[in-house]
């Protein structure tokens, strides 16, 4: 059994970035500048975190990542409890950090 503060096995990873695809290109955006910055220190604690807000409809994700709403604004009531674990919001943070990052060319 993994502990929550081992790092993410690549497979685990695989699986993680197929269930963060989503159907709006600005999550899609966002989530894919997360991997790059820190793919390669997710912890299973964090994967979790990811999994909760993967768990938001689309409209309520891009609301959270752009800081137009908190998790307690959210309309649902399980979309509060998804978005407001303890895991979620510390990869929130993260990906908002990253959104906010310039971007470094790898070429």
């Amino acid at each position: 059994m993994q502990t929550t503060d081992e790092l993410l096995g690549e497979r685990a990873l695989s699986k993680l970035k197929w269930r963060c695809r989503r159907g709006l290109l600005e999550n899609d955006l966002l989530i894919e500048k997360f991997f790059r910055r820190h793919e390669a220190t997710l912890t299973v604690s964090q994967a979790q975190g990811l999994n909760d807000l993967m768990d938001l409809s689309d409209n309520d994700l891009l609301d959270l990542l752009l800081k137009r709403k908190e998790p307690s604004q959210l309309s649902e009531a399980d979309a509060q409890v998804s978005a407001s674990t303890y895991e979620a919001m510390q990869v929130l943070n993260l990906i908002r950090a990253a959104a906010t990052a310039p971007v470094t060319d790898p070429f």
